[in-house]
This record gives structure tokens, C-alpha cells and sequence, in this order.
């Protein structure tokens, strides 16, 4: 692999998308003693002790030192939740009992990774500067939702050495869904991939409401509501594609995703295409991986791209960034320098995300209502997930190597570099 095609990959994820991910070491200093116990007493009272927390630091919190922000971390059991401050079970169990003593919903995400750490999958590191630190969004979930994340596996990192002491650290493919259960952990609803801030609003908004009347069913007419729910859903959905179409001058509808039925292990390429905003950090990579592996599938293009970003562009302020996220990009990414391009940078954000919404709503979350409507493997949310990472993200549990490793190419490396 030669430099220079490496430093052009670099400079284009970099440029692309704008989101440096900074290494992120968790190593409590002696002096904070203190600080560690009381995280470990409130983390165990749930967001009543993450509350507490805000309350009896809250001058600290206004410029809060590394030491403060890795404390709040472990108490919500999320990176960066001097941004969002929200608090997060790790154990479904637990969400059940708080979602039935509160009588709210869960909103339970699904990613690579684990949310409290730095190089988790990219979405979910979308998620936390794009979504939960918004203000709205931020409020809402904290007033309506039990918040529950789950580690689906770990996330692949790959570390490039340039050989003079610099190193860069990226993840590669996987990607994250929130699926919206009622207090008995049945899902509802779910929302695959990335939206824009007021896109993903809407959805909890509306992901609410469906639980309540889904709670207020019984017996038959619960099944019956269910059915009923998605159809419309996936009705309005389709008529809003048409709108779309109709507002663009276009006749013949582009390609949607093609979901393959055959039982070829889907490759890390196409399966990261499905994901536009971190297709843009990591895409580079994947190019210099398969190339480096004589892998023979390229980056294919899924869709009519030219015919996909006209549609995106009708809905550039769902994808509006906050004050709140554009002060937590510029934090993580100009804190030395360049701080006059963080306007160009939040722009390209912006337009992957408006993107990543109308792609993941009329692609993949069509197909999640479809599924909905058939009953097919909708009511555990297990099981669903299982579904959803072979079927709709390409990334199923039975390919170790997430379409990294193919067993048809030829590396000229020992082992073809697989090291234990």
C-alpha cells in the first residue's frame, strides 16, 4: 500500500465527512477517589442519580474537566454525556422494571461496539454527536424514553502506521439501529441507521404514541393493531416516495437496495454502502483493504446516486445540526487548529445525513414494516436484530469476519494475516 494513496484516502474521509475520531484512554487519576465512588453509588439509582449528579456538580459541568466528563461517562454508560446527559441501562431486565414503574417506552439501541467508548461502529458515534446531544431530541428522551443500549459484537478497528510515529485509528463497517419495545421489551417499531435530528424526532414522537395504543390493545386486537400500524406506515411512506418523484420531475423510479437471497456472505463494501455518512470515513479504507487482498468486489453503487441526493436535498433541514452538536464537533475536531472550517465541515455532515434519512426511510425501514405486517420475526426483539444485521445491514453472526475475509483471494501473507 503506497503512502500517497493512503494520505488521498485520509484527506477525502477527513474532508468528507469532518469527524476525527481522537484515541480515548479511561484511566481515573488517584485524586478522584472520591468522584469514582459517587458515580458508582448514583449509577445503581438509575436518572434519578444521574440527576442528582448534574445538580451537585453543576458549576463544574459548565467547563468540565477530563477527570469530570470521564466520571459522567460512566454514570450515563455513555461517551461524551456532558453533551446529551442521558442515562443509559446496559441491562434490558433493568430497562423492563424502570419502563413498567414509569410507564414509558424503551428505546433500545443495537451497535458494534459499546456506546461509552470512543471507536465504537460509526453510526452510534453519529448518534452522539448528531442526535443525542440535539437539544429537542435530548429533552424528549429524557421525559419519554428508558434508554437501553446492547453490544451485537465487537467492532472491527484497523490502525494505519505511516511509519514516522503517526498512526491513524479508524473502525470499519457495522452499523446501529434503535428499536422502540414496549415496557415488556416487544418491539414496536424500529429505526435503522442514521436521521436527520427533526427526521429522528418525528420517529420517537410517533414511536411513542404507537406504544400506548399498542398497550391499551388486548388479545387479538394487539396483533391486529400491529399489522394495522405498519401498513399505514409503509402506505404513507410510499406515498411520500411518489411526492418526492413528482416534485423532481422523475418518472421511472430508481433502484432501491437489492437484497440479496442467495447464501453468499455479504462483503464488507456493499455492506458499507448501506450507511452513506460513515460510508464517507470509512470507504477509503475498505478501497485500500481490498486492493491490498486482491479482493475482486469493488465499492458498488446500490442506487442511482445522483437520483438519491436530488431527494435528499428536499429534506436538508431534518438534517439541521444544533448548537449543541456543532459546539461538541468543533470540541472534538478544531480544539488546535482550523477553526475557520468547521462551517464547511458541518455542511458535508449535514448533507450525508438529510442522505442517510430518505435512504434508510424508503429502503430500510420499509422493509422493517413489511416485516411487521407478516409477523416475521417481529415480536422478539432478539431475533429481529438477528434478522435485521443478515437481511438489511448485510453483516449476519455467522461471518466472523464481516465480509473483511474472503476466502476466494489471494494475499501472499502468511495465515492471510489472520493473527490470534
Amino acid at each position: 500500500m503506497k503512502l500517497k494513496s493512503i494520505n488521498t484516502a485520509v484527506a477525502f474521509a477527513l474532508i468528507s465527512v469532518g469527524l476525527s475520531q481522537t484515541a480515548y484512554t479511561k484511566t481515573p487519576s488517584t485524586n478522584n477517589v472520591q468522584l469514582i465512588q459517587e458515580v458508582a453509588v448514583l449509577r445503581s439509582q438509575g436518572p434519578r442519580g444521574l440527576e442528582k449528579f448534574l445538580n451537585t456538580h453543576a458549576q463544574e459541568l459548565k467547563n468540565p474537566s477530563p477527570q469530570m466528563r470521564e466520571a459522567l461517562d460512566q454514570l450515563c454508560q455513555q461517551r461524551d454525556c456532558y453533551a446529551s446527559k442521558l442515562y443509559w441501562y446496559t441491562d434490558l431486565e433493568q430497562a423492563k422494571v424502570a419502563a413498567k414503574a414509569s410507564n414509558k417506552p424503551i428505546l433500545s439501541l443495537r451497535l458494534l461496539g459499546n456506546l461509552d467508548q470512543d471507536l465504537s461502529c460509526a453510526n452510534s458515534r453519529f448518534f452522539r454527536v448528531s442526535l443525542y446531544p440535539n437539544g429537542e431530541i435530548s429533552q424528549f428522551l429524557r421525559d419519554r424514553y428508558i434508554l437501553h443500549w446492547q453490544s451485537v459484537r465487537p467492532v472491527p478497528k484497523v490502525t494505519v502506521d505511516f511509519g514516522d510515529g503517526r498512526k491513524l485509528e479508524r473502525t470499519l463497517t457495522g452499523n446501529s439501529i434503535h428499536y422502540i419495545l414496549d415496557s415488556s421489551g416487544e418491539p414496536v417499531d424500529a429505526i435503522p441507521g442514521l436521521y436527520g435530528p427533526q427526521a429522528f424526532l418525528r420517529q420517537l414522537v410517533a414511536g411513542e404514541k404507537a406504544v400506548k395504543e399498542y398497550t391499551n390493545s388486548q388479545g387479538v386486537a394487539r396483533v391486529s393493531f400491529l399489522r394495522d400500524y405498519h401498513r399505514k406506515q409503509l402506505a404513507s411512506t410510499q406515498r411520500q416516495w411518489g411526492a418526492d418523484l413528482a416534485k423532481l420531475g422523475i418518472k421511472n423510479l430508481p433502484r432501491l437496495v437489492e437484497m440479496s437471497d442467495d447464501n453468499q456472505t455479504p462483503n464488507a463494501a456493499v455492506a458499507g454502502t448501506l450507511a452513506v455518512t460513515k460510508m464517507r470515513v470509512e470507504s477509503p479504507l475498505l478501497r485500500n483493504i481490498a486492493s491490498a487482498t486482491n479482493n475482486q468486489a469493488a465499492l458498488q453503487d446500490i442506487t442511482d446516486s445522483a437520483t438519491w441526493q436530488r431527494i435528499a436535498q428536499l429534506y436538508t433541514k431534518d438534517a439541521k445540526l444544533d448548537n449543541n452538536s456543532v459546539t461538541l464537533i468543533g470540541s472534538k475536531r478544531f480544539q488546535a487548529n482550523n477553526p475557520n472550517n468547521l462551517q464547511r465541515v458541518v455542511s458535508n455532515f449535514e448533507a450525508a445525513m438529510a442522505l442517510d434519512t430518505v435512504r434508510n426511510e424508503y429502503t430500510l425501514h420499509s422493509k422493517i414494516h413489511q416485516w411487521f405486517m407478516q409477523g416475521n420475526k417481529t415480536n422478539d426483539v432478539s431475533a429481529l436484530n438477528e434478522k435485521v444485521y443478515s437481511e438489511l445491514f448485510l453483516t449476519p453472526s455467522s461471518d466472523p469476519w464481516l465480509g473483511l475475509m474472503s476466502s476466494e483471494s489471494y494475499s501472499a501473507i502468511d495465515n492471510d494475516g489472520i493473527r490470534k
